[in-house]
C-alpha cells in the first residue's frame, strides 16, 4: 500500500486501491457477525475499482510463499472473472506492484 501511495503522482486512480478485511482467523461470534454484515469467503485481498483494458477493476489475492488458493477463492475468482474483473494471485508486493503497473497501462494479460 505504501508503493501504491507514492504511485498516486503518476496514477491518481491509485488511490481507489484498498484492502478487504476478510481474511484471518475469528471466532465463532465474530465470523458469524461478519457473515451477518455480509462478508462473503474467497474474496481477493485487494480491491482497485478502475476500469482499465475491457476490465471493470482488478482484484489481488495475496499469498505467503508457498500459499495455496482455497476452493473459494478458486471459485470467487473464476466468477469475479467471468463478471469482467482481472484477478491476480501475487505471492510478494513486487508481484502485486507488476499487476498493477500492467494494469494501470493498459498491459494486463499481455503475453511476455
Amino acid at each position: 500500500m505504501q508503493w501504491a501511495a507514492v504511485q498516486t503522482a503518476r496514477f491518481p486512480e491509485l488511490q481507489l486501491l484498498h484492502h478487504i478485511p476478510n481474511g484471518g482467523k475469528r471466532s465463532a461470534a465474530e465470523a458469524a457477525h461478519f457473515k451477518a454484515l455480509g462478508v462473503k469467503p474467497g474474496v481477493p485481498d485487494l480491491f482497485l475499482p478502475v476500469a482499465r483494458g475491457g476490465y471493470h477493476g482488478l482484484y489481488i489475492e495475496m499469498k505467503a510463499k508457498g500459499g495455496r488458493l482455497s476452493a473459494f477463492q478458486r471459485k470467487m475468482i473464476a466468477a469475479l472473472t467471468e463478471q469482467g474483473y482481472a484477478c491476480a494471485v501475487c505471492f510478494e508486493w513486487i508481484d502485486a506492484a507488476r499487476e498493477i503497473m500492467a494494469y494501470m497501462e493498459g498491459s494486463y494479460g499481455d503475453a511476455v
